[in-house]
């Protein structure tokens, strides 16, 4: 199973950067959404894959005796969907707000506008 996710993530990593490679806006912005999955993945994968109990000690002993999942890349996880929807969001409407001044989302077009500004 580990294998499968870090061969998906290998493959998120790799659809991101060759989409980021491409000369459109929106293919951009495909891109850092697909690296941001693919981020996303890694630290689920980094924090092990168990299936256990919450992570909660019973009051009679002082360790874990049982295997647990361990919360903190859930968390880590949970905080980088927040970040990454606000970025994908700003970066939407800027894209947004570009193409409608320079009329294409091309980015060597872009360049070329400056020259007649």
């Amino acid at each position: 199973m580990e294998f499968l996710l870090a061969l998906v993530t290998g493959l998120l990593y790799a659809a991101g950067l060759y989409m980021m490679l491409r000369r459109s806006l929106v293919k951009l912005i495909i891109g850092l959404i697909l690296i941001g999955n693919g981020a996303n993945m890694l630290i689920f994968l980094l924090g092990r894959i168990t299936k256990g109990l919450p992570p909660i000690i019973p009051e009679e002993s002082k360790v874990f005796l049982e295997p647990y999942a361990d919360p903190v890349p859930q968390a880590l996880i949970l905080t980088a969907i927040v970040i990454s929807f606000g970025l994908q969001s700003f970066a939407i409407v800027l894209i947004k707000r570009a193409y409608k001044v320079v009329k294409t989302d091309d980015l060597d077009q872009m360049n070329s506008t400056d020259e007649y500004s």
